[in-house]
Parts: C-alpha cells; structure tokens; sequence
C-alpha cells in the first residue's frame, strides 16, 4: 500500500542494468568468465581463444527455469580441457547436481550426480574427485541435519551407482570433506572441517596409488587454516594462519611433514593475509589494510618484488592468475563504483584497464569515509560511511547501517545497486567492521565468538550511537540491516536496545541460539557461537539469543525477511522471531515478514527476485523512516 513502491522498483530496474563480467579464468588457451547483461535473471558462462577475442556461450542458466530459480554454482574444467564439470542448484537451495559438458561440442554428457552439498569437483583425467551424501527422507530435504558426507571419485561416462568411494568415517558424522587435485595430477588433497572454521589435511599420492594420510589433524580448537597452494616434487606450498593468526606461506616436505621441518616462505604481515594467488611465477598477496585491499607480488622464493596499484578505499573482488600465464586480471570495486577489471602484466607491471561497466548512476557526486569509534570496552572499530558531497550533518539524514560479524568474514568496500536507490534520495549508508569477523585476522575473530559474542553487538550499538553523536542521523532517522549471522546481529541488537533505532531489517537470520544446531548445517556453526548443549556456552547464548529475549516493548518498525527453501538457515527462525516480535509488539510499528517463494539463503537469487525484494525492503524503510520517492 506504500504508494512510492513501484517507483522505487522502476529506479532499482534502471540502476541494476549495466553490463556484468566476471574476471577471465585461463585454462588449457581459453579464457573462461561469465556475463550478464544487465537483467539477466543468471549471468551465462562464456570462453574466448584469447584475451581480445568475442566469446562464444558454453552454458545459459536462464534457459533452465523460467523464473529464472536455476543458478550456475561451480564449474572445474578437465586438465586436458576437453570437459566441464558444472553444477546446478534450483529454487535457492543448498542442494546442487553434477553435470558434464563436453567444450569442444558444448553438448551435455549422460553424467548425472544428485545430492551435493558445500562440494566441488577436483578433476583427476577423465574423472573427478566430489565429496556427496546420501539421498535424504522424502519430504526432509530442506531441513534434516546434513551428516555422512563422503568421498567419491566419478568417471566421466559412468553412473552415479558406480562411483568409487574413496574415503568416509563413520565416526565423526559432522565431517565435512573438499578435495583439490594438484596441477601435475600426481597428489590428492583432502580438506576436513567440522566448522566453519579451522581444518585438517590429508594427501593420497596418485602416482603410488598410496592410501590418504593425515598431514595435519583436524583442530580441536577450530582455530587454524591450512590452504595447499601446490604440491612440487613432494613439497606442499601451504597458506596457514598456523602460530600466525595474519596467516604465512610455508613449504612442507610431505615425506617429513612435522612442523619443526616447516619452512617459511613468505613470513606473516602486519596486515592480514585474506588470500594468495599463483600466478606465472610469482605469488600474489591479498592484503587487508583497515579493511581496504593491497596487493604485492612475490617470486617463488617470497622475495618481494613490488605493490601492485589498486584504487583507494576499495576492495579487490578478484583475482585470476594461471602459473602458465603472466597476466593478472583483477577486480576492483568501491562503494560507489562496480567492479572494474584491471589486466595486469606480472612481467612489465603495467596494468590496463580490460573491463569498465557503464552504469546509470552519479558516482563523482558521491563520497565514502572511513572512521574508527570506540565500542563499549574502548576497542576501536572501523566503519565505512557513504553519501552525497555536501550534505548538512544535522542529525536529521536517513542513515542504513549494515553489519555482519562472524565467521572470519568482512564487508570491504562493494557497489550495491540496490544501494544507489538510498543514497539518492540523501541517503547515508554505513558499514560496521565490528568483531567476529576477520578484518583484523584471527585476534579479530576470536574476540566475537562463543561468549564473546556480546562483544559484536555492543560494536554495533556503538556504531549506532557514534553516528548520532556525530549527527550523521538520529535514532528517529536510523534504519539498521544484515544477513544470515547479520540477521542474528539485528535481532539481538533489536531485543537489546529497541529505543535506539526507529527500522529494524533482519534477513535470513538465525534467531533461536537453543536450536540452530538441529538443522541442516547448522552444527557447523559451533566453532563461532558454541552449543546450548554445554552449560556455559548455554548461558551465554540464553542471554542474546534473539528469540528467546524478546518481551512485551516498543519495537522498531521491523520486516523480518526469509526464503521457503533456505535450508541453510531454516526459515522456521524467522518465523518463530516474527510471530514473538508480533505478539510482544507494544507500540504502534509494524513488525511484518516477508517470505520469498522458490528462494533460498540468498546464492543464486534472480535478478527479479532481487529487486522485487530490495523494493519492499526501500519502501518499508523509506516509508518508516518518513522518506518519500
């Protein structure tokens, strides 16, 4: 009934059209990327023979489902790059079938293999190495616990009834598996997780048909990472944040891998190491600087050789590199501006620009700040602040904050479209970097798990407060947004200090801490925020856990917002934090949900699912903010 609505939608239609390309991928002399054309439900896979050439279309999701609910997840091309392994998932969820094409044809093969979940596929010649489970109960799909995955290794040609089964343990059911086979296909490279964070390592040598040995035991701490760049003449090249919590590059002798025979090759930083790229023969190092991008390139050795030029305050989105290559292709991206591609040659070190979306939007006429305010403990957290130049800091601008906070992850400067709809209309849009995430590396994370938990949503009640303070906005003008563990971050922070903000937006959030471990993949999460099955970490989720906080109050005008085939975050959460927000509900604001129908946690929604969603979203927060359009 918010009579500016399809206003709004209009303007998220015209914003949202421009031209989208992913950074190109080399393989076997073709480029693979993808594109979209603006308002394409799916982006389409594409390669070219070389840099410059047209692409020629090897794969169309938008041709799957005519609601466009069928998104292109990963994709591995064979080592003789005569086949492609792709996947698909439908309706948003978790849940993916394996599928092989053939390039050279662009025709599907028979290969047909259901029941994927959080796997890709690690090509070993005309087969490829997947970690799948067993087919669950009819009519549970999108709710039981996913437990029992396994290793399988599947010829191209075959049926999914006679893969190899390569590993399984039927003793510790919450293992979850990620298989990578080295570029000389000699080793198998086994990750084991049972959390989102922290793993173990396994190595199968393929020349010796040895059996998987352990090389690293998965943590009982869940606290350090160990990525296998490579393996060379029995050396593994390892990122690990291993007695490094800003992570380093080590090489380890498979034959003695004790870590007393670890050598360091590129030694930790300052700043925190988010990832590494081999590229030609050189390492590239992707540095977070106050939650800004650097690059530097390495030679083999980890001899420094030089910073690679980025834009100021911006995030690189991407990183292609193939050590047979000596061109770099990098994403850039700002709050302001879409990811540009930059060419980048590792031997000269000049950069050219390759791609530059044209887009319907005033970028010059826009700035971004950053600034650090002190939370609760006195901590110092940084915060990303966009909005048009000029505009009177009076404490009466409408203001979007967004945060996260959890599972080493962090928002660094991103163009949003929908945002632009925002700023517009004098908008302020702020991104917290609160604790939780790894903005400052490991130290960071570990300061907003389990029972420091409380630690992240007092660092978003302080960015709330800074902002209205420094008369950014005012809590009459403050709407506060975020995803999945963003979601939990807004209900919490909605139960704990509801006078402070006047709209809440919780998305996909995990609202009940008793029981989000019963679900799905859920258990997974244990690592970040403990389990109601241990007395202390009990107590500790009883007293934020959304759900079970909320009391008769005045709440902020609240749209709770959720998919009916997420199953990574049931939407049973949702509804339950919606139904008490109701029922407890003391004052005059709306406390609405809004379920998506063929939508899952958010991965792969289409683009008119997108912007039919951020138009109900920008109504309700215009509309309760007292914004028009």
């Amino acid at each position: 009934s918010i009579p500016f609505r399809n206003k709004i939608k209009e303007r998220l239609k015209q914003v949202w059209n421009f031209e989208k390309m992913s950074a190109p991928y080399l393989h076997r002399k073709r480029y693979f990327y993808t594109k979209n054309d603006g308002m394409q439900n799916q982006s389409v896979l594409y390669y070219k023979n070389s840099v410059n050439d047209s692409g020629t279309m090897i794969l169309d999701p938008n041709q799957l489902a005519a609601d466009g609910t069928s998104a292109l997840g990963g994709w591995e091309v064979s080592k003789d790059g005569k086949y492609m392994q792709y996947s698909i998932n439908k309706a948003g969820s978790d849940w993916e079938d394996f599928y092989v094409k053939d390039i050279a044809s662009g025709k599907d093969l028979a290969d047909h293999i259901k029941w994927i979940k959080f796997s890709g596929a690690a090509w070993k010649g005309d087969g490829f190495y997947y970690a799948g489970f067993d087919a669950p109960k009819k009519g549970s799909e999108l709710t039981t616990q996913t437990v029992n995955q396994k290793i399988f290794f599947h010829k191209v040609g075959d049926d999914q009834s006679k893969d190899q089964l390569i590993y399984k343990d039927d003793a510790h059911t919450n293992i979850l598996y990620g298989t990578q086979v080295t570029y000389d296909q000699n080793w198998l490279i086994v990750y084991t997780s049972n959390s989102t964070h922290g793993n173990g390592l396994m190595v199968k040598d393929l020349k010796a048909n040895s059996p998987l040995k352990t090389i690293i035991a998965l943590p009982d701490s869940n606290a350090d990472e160990y990525d296998a760049m490579d393996v060379l003449n029995g050396i593994m090249l390892m990122r690990t944040n291993h007695n490094a919590p800003n992570f380093k590059l080590v090489a380890v002798d498979l034959t003695h891998p004790e870590e007393a025979n670890w050598k360091t090759i590129i030694p930790e930083a300052k700043n925190y190491m988010v990832g590494l790229t081999r590229a030609g023969n050189y390492f590239i190092a992707h540095y977070l600087e106050d939650v800004k991008s650097k690059l530097v390139q390495y030679d083999l050795d980890g001899n420094k050789i030089c910073d690679i030029p980025t834009t100021d305050m911006c995030s690189v989105s991407e990183l292609s590199g193939d050590r047979d290559d000596s061109l770099l292709f990098i994403g850039i991206a700002t709050f302001t501006n879409p990811p540009q591609i930059f060419k980048y040659n590792l031997l000269t070190k000049q950069s050219t620009l390759y791609f530059s979306p044209k887009f319907d939007f005033k970028s010059e006429e826009y700035t971004t700040e950053q600034v650090f305010y002190p939370s609760k403990d006195g901590t110092k957290i940084p915060m990303f602040i966009t909005h048009k130049k000029g505009i009177k800091m009076d404490g009466t601008n409408p203001c979007f904050l967004f945060g996260y906070g959890g599972f080493n992850s962090h928002y660094a400067p991103e163009f949003r479209s929908d945002r632009a709809v925002f700023l517009e209309s004098g908008g302020i849009y702020c991104v917290a970097g609160i604790r939780g995430g790894d903005e400052y590396g490991e130290s960071w994370h570990q300061q907003g798990i389990k029972c420091n938990k409380q630690n992240v949503f007092d660092d978003f009640i302080a960015a709330a407060e800074y902002l209205i303070k420094e008369k950014y906005t005012s809590s009459e003008h403050l709407a506060i947004t975020g995803r999945s563990n963003g979601g939990l971050l807004i209900g919490a922070c909605e139960t704990q200090r509801p006078d402070l903000y006047k709209v809440c937006i919780p998305q996909v959030g995990v609202m009940d801490m008793l029981r989000y471990h019963r679900f799905t993949v859920g258990r997974q999460w244990a690592s970040d925020y403990g389990l109601s099955e241990n007395k202390n970490e009990f107590e500790c989720l009883f007293k934020y856990s959304p759900l079970q906080n909320l009391k008769p109050a005045n709440y902020p005008a609240t749209l709770v917002t959720t998919g009916d085939h997420d199953d990574r975050v049931v939407p049973a959460h949702s509804f339950k934090y919606a139904a008490t927000l109701q029922a407890d509900q003391q004052g005059d604001a709306p406390c609405l949900i809004r379920i998506d129908h063929n939508a899952g946690h958010g991965s792969g929604k289409p683009t008119d699912k997108q912007i039919e969603e951020w138009a109900d979203i920008w109504s309700f927060v215009f509309y309760n903010l007292g914004m028009t359009y």
